[in-house]
């Protein structure tokens, strides 16, 4: 029986996030014959906590739903005997890159990715704490319909179950690597206050986002699009098709990846950054590893948290680190780009020697263009004024910081791509067998 992960890592109060991710458990199972592991990867405060665990352990009345709700001491023990086991240089270094003290976006689905294997499954299904499900006509839309009627599958097969096909033929016989969608609702960065407040300084923030040499025009498309997801028009019938995906379209709160993708390379563990979760979805894009794009896209909404001072200044310094890192990943992007097929080996499986490269080079990149970067922000936030020129203040502090952060950020995922490898192996064949 196939067996499969369908994984929310949170550190903050979701009760009906469960639930509904329960329910779509069984319904993957009931409609699809899998076996789903529904693993909850649990950061959040002793309160949150216990009322999360009285809803996961409830009976899930389908015997092929097991639940795993891991605490951060049940998952720091896990890791530290796969990175024993794995005999990889740095442990300790890789334990904190693996579960860090603070926020980081890749580390959590890293987690996600190890023990699933470690639990024996074919593909990893991620969502989100701070989002939901769309429905229609009283029943809920559930993503992992189209992720199992493909993920998988050779690209050739699945174009018999989806609404329309975009394969390149040169891609027909490879696997189907990744099936994902957006979300509708508020934007995925919380930053429309900006645009409401000054479009024009809206457009000069997003616009760091882009590499320094593309056009005006270019910089332009992206402003528009950057963060809007599918909008916000509700679901009304299903659509998927087969091809490439355009990283641009998925969001990490509706996305699937087969174990052929995650156990060759894992995501970028930085701290405190917005973004750092996407470097799959570029990979198997350049690589030519077909994919599917459907509609059934998650609604998006904001925690209370955000609206806070201290949550407003937290989120704006994990953004202004998301732009900082560009620097690093659009290099590593427009070399993947350029690579293609070779970053295959033997056609079929992603290389992550050549990533490797990419990654570890571009850590070695002139910091010029992010003390623009820092810059430009500076001169933004403070045309807006108010909480945005006392974050200014406070970036001015901490801008050298920040700078060797950036680029550390990709020294650590060199190392941890390096030993990802060995950890795969020995968690793919040590296992987890209690349920």
């Amino acid at each position: 029986m196939q067996r499969i992960c369908l994984t929310l890592p949170t550190n903050r109060a979701c009760a009906a996030t469960i639930s509904a991710m329960r329910a779509e458990a069984a319904y993957a199972a009931e409609h699809f014959g899998v076996e789903v592991r529904l693993l909850i990867l649990d950061s959040s405060g002793e309160q949150d906590f216990a009322e999360h665990a009285k809803v996961a352990g409830e009976a899930t009345g389908t015997p092929q739903v097991i639940v795993h709700h891991l605490d951060e001491a049940a998952q720091r023990s896990l890791l530290r005997r796969m990175i024993s086991l794995a005999d990889v240089p740095k442990p300790d270094l890789l334990l904190d890159l693996m579960l860090p003290s603070g926020v980081s976006y890749g580390a959590c689905t890293n987690r996600a990715f190890l023990i699933a294997a470690a639990l024996g499954c074919d593909s990893v299904h991620r969502r989100d704490s701070d989002s939901t499900y769309q429905t229609r006509d009283g029943r809920t839309v559930f993503p992992v319909h189209h992720e199992l009627m493909s993920l998988g599958k050779r690209a050739a097969d699945a174009v018999a179950g989806v609404s329309e096909s975009r394969l390149d033929p040169a891609h027909a016989q490879r696997t189907v690597s990744l099936v994902g969608s957006s979300f509708v609702g508020e934007l995925s960065v919380d930053i429309s206050e900006i645009q409401r407040l000054d479009p024009a300084v809206y457009h000069d923030v997003v616009s760091l986002w882009a590499p320094r040499e593309w056009s005006e025009e270019a910089k332009e498309q992206l402003v528009a699009e950057a963060f809007t997801g599918a909008g916000t028009d509700p679901f009304t019938h299903d659509h998927s098709a087969v091809g490439l995906v355009d990283p641009m379209r998925v969001d990490m709160c509706n996305v699937s990846f087969h174990r052929e993708v995650y156990e060759s390379v894992p995501l970028p563990p930085a701290t405190d950054t917005i973004g750092s979760d996407y470097f799959l979805m570029h990979l198997v894009h350049d690589a030519g590893l077909p994919g599917v794009l459907h509609n059934r896209h998650i609604v998006n909404y904001y925690t209370g948290e955000r609206r806070t001072d201290a949550g407003f200044m937290a989120y704006q310094l994990r953004l202004v680190k998301f732009f900082l890192s560009m620097l690093y990943f659009n290099s590593v992007y427009q070399r993947m780009a350029t690579a293609g097929d070779a970053l295959l080996e033997d056609g079929l499986r992603l290389s992550a020697d050549t990533v490797l490269t990419f990654v570890r080079e571009s850590s070695w990149l002139d910091r010029a263009e992010n003390e623009e970067r820092l810059r430009s922000i500076d001169r933004s936030y403070r045309t807006l004024g108010g909480r945005y020129a006392v974050f200014a203040d406070l970036l001015a502090a901490r801008g050298g910081q920040l700078l060797n952060e950036a680029q550390r950020d990709m020294e650590d995922f060199a190392l941890l791509i390096q030993a990802w490898g060995p950890l795969i192996r020995v968690s793919r064949e040590a296992g987890i067998h209690e349920r």
